[in-house]
């Protein structure tokens, strides 16, 4: 499953103004080389962070966080949370207390939610930082608006601020207003837990770092051939036999409920939303595997631990499978507070194109009856989607016209869309013909052939009003650990991240490199292992 270059708008020229400089001892005096004894000393220049904000005004001394700092909330829990999860940050690194106090001031670290002109026309996501003597304010009409002002505080300061031991600081973020928005809703990466299985720490994990580039939504591929990895009670042997190897052959494993709550529940605190996906009608062998009745001839496969694709199908005649399904989205829905469930429907080679619109006309009311909506890989446009299904696109420039089209025509009837083209955004996909991991059969996808596309014109003859977004797939068939994830992830992950958040115009492949380049020593800090691109200028140490 699995470029054209845009004229950097006036932010870029505020970017460059801030990296020249400004006459106060708080302003950037140049673009020094992140982790060297200047970048040490002088303040990242305002808005050169990615995903670039949509406006950066510097100026003025900006703030410096020092024993003294208190951070100050209002009396709203939201704003307490965001408060604890930046000390949580700062405290380590900074070895200050940093108290979270509701006790009003002009000085600190202050988060606001406010529903003032101007945070509202700002959305739910969007945020305003003031950075100037004294004090550093976030504003927000929402908590998750406040989040994402944090994470931009976060890049403003020095990389060290990432690290779990004290370090000598300053700890300065520079003069200025940045006022900020996304550009789409959605904007995600799906991992892929069913071809090898991670654990909920190697989840979080990764959350983490989608969140420090204001991504929203972690998509979470929870059924294969080679694996179930979410525990069904109305069907126990999907996850304690379906779920118990994964490709390779290796023990496998799956989530409890509680478990599954956990990442849910840690996901929510990092303001993104969670969407399983349960694939089918194909990618159903570990199913078909645990219960004899859901295949056509009933007789169970054994369990699989290869790559192939497209040889399982549920029995779309079958009674017995509407049930399963009823079932699993009913037990799915109740531990999930997000309002989407994605059922997959890709690569469903062995079921006829006319079970496929049967199954899928059955399947789709079910997720709708437990007040969800539906979500489906892009050969749900070749059903018939319900009122609000979402298509995720995953073509890539080998797909048929005829495919793309029908996509584009579902889009003008009110479909959804969300795009993820194989050779563009999959993070698994090969650097180069030697990368040690991954796949090639999209192509290779070099750091920059995956920032320089646009989301938003990508189908051409989409409405566009249909694209809510995009979203970075991670699949796994030969990845096993977090430091192969980090590998096939880092550093194009920030690039998406940037193409669903920053404005189209904003979108140059020169201006971006350097920023990106620049976030190598953060990524040193947090233990990111990242593949050295040789199209990015990364600093020399």
């Amino acid at each position: 499953m699995r470029q054209h270059r845009r004229t950097a708008c006036v932010i870029g020229s505020l970017l460059l103004i801030a990296a020249a400089g400004t006459a106060s001892s708080a302003a950037t005096s140049g673009p020094a080389t992140p982790g060297s004894a200047t970048s040490r000393a002088e303040p990242v220049p305002l808005g050169r962070i990615v995903p670039v904000p949509m406006k950066a005004e510097p100026g003025g001394p900006g703030f410096e966080i020092t024993s003294k700092t208190r951070i100050r909330v209002g009396d709203r829990p939201e704003e307490r949370r965001v408060g604890e999860y930046l000390a949580s940050v700062l405290r380590p690194s900074t070895g200050y207390r940093l108290p979270v106090t509701d006790r009003s001031g002009g000085d600190g670290i202050r988060l606001r939610l406010s529903a003032e002109p101007e945070n509202k026309v700002l959305g739910s996501e969007g945020y305003r930082v003031i950075s100037k003597r004294g004090s550093l304010t976030i504003t927000s009409w929402s908590p998750t608006g406040l989040f994402h002002g944090v994470q931009t505080v976060r890049q403003q300061l020095p990389v060290a601020v990432e690290k779990k031991t004290k370090q000598p600081g300053p700890w300065r973020v520079a003069g200025g207003t940045i006022k900020d928005k996304p550009r789409f809703a959605y904007r995600g990466s799906m991992l892929d837990v069913s071809r090898h299985f991670f654990p909920v720490e190697h989840v979080k994990r990764y959350i983490d770092q989608l969140a420090l580039y204001k991504m929203n939504k972690l998509h979470l591929h929870l059924s294969d051939d080679q694996g179930w990895r979410i525990a069904i009670d109305s069907w126990p042997r999907l996850a304690t036999y379906g779920g118990s190897t994964q490709v390779g052959g290796g023990p496998g494993g799956y989530y409890t409920k509680d478990q599954y709550k956990e990442i849910v529940a840690y996901a929510a605190s990092r303001q993104m939303e969670v969407i399983p996906e349960i694939d089918m009608p194909g990618h159903t062998n570990a199913a078909l595997a645990s219960y004899a009745e859901l295949n056509c001839d009933g007789v169970a496969p054994p369990l699989y631990t290869g790559t192939a694709v497209g040889f399982s199908s549920l029995c779309v005649k079958k009674d017995v499978t509407y049930k399963f399904v009823d079932d699993v989205v009913r037990e799915l829905a109740a531990l999930t507070p997000g309002g989407t469930v994605h059922i997959g429907g890709d690569e469903a080679h062995s079921t006829s194109h006319e079970d496929f619109v049967t199954f899928m006309d059955k399947v789709q009311p079910v997720v709708t009856k437990y007040g969800k909506g539906v979500m489906g890989w892009h050969q749900l446009a070749g059903a018939n989607p319900v009122k609000g299904a979402v298509a995720q696109y995953w073509g890539y420039d080998r797909t048929g016209q005829a495919e793309r089209d029908q996509v584009v025509n579902a889009a003008k009837n009110g479909t959804k869309l969300v795009v993820s083209p194989a050779d563009r955004a999959y993070l698994d996909m090969k650097y180069h013909k030697d990368t040690p991991l991954g796949l090639s059969w999209a192509g290779y996808v070099e750091v920059q052939r995956s920032y320089d596309w646009d989301p938003g014109t990508y189908l051409q003859g989409a409405p566009a009003d249909s694209v809510l977004g995009v979203e970075a797939p991670l699949w796994t068939e030969t990845l096993s650990t977090p430091a192969q994830l980090d590998f096939m992830t880092f550093p194009r992950l920030p690039g998406i991240a940037e193409l669903g958040w920053s404005p189209a115009s904003t979108h140059d492949w020169d201006t971006y490199k350097t920023r990106l380049a620049e976030q190598a020593p953060r990524w040193d800090a947090l233990g990111i292992n990242y593949y050295k691109s040789p199209q990015v200028p990364w600093p020399t140490k």
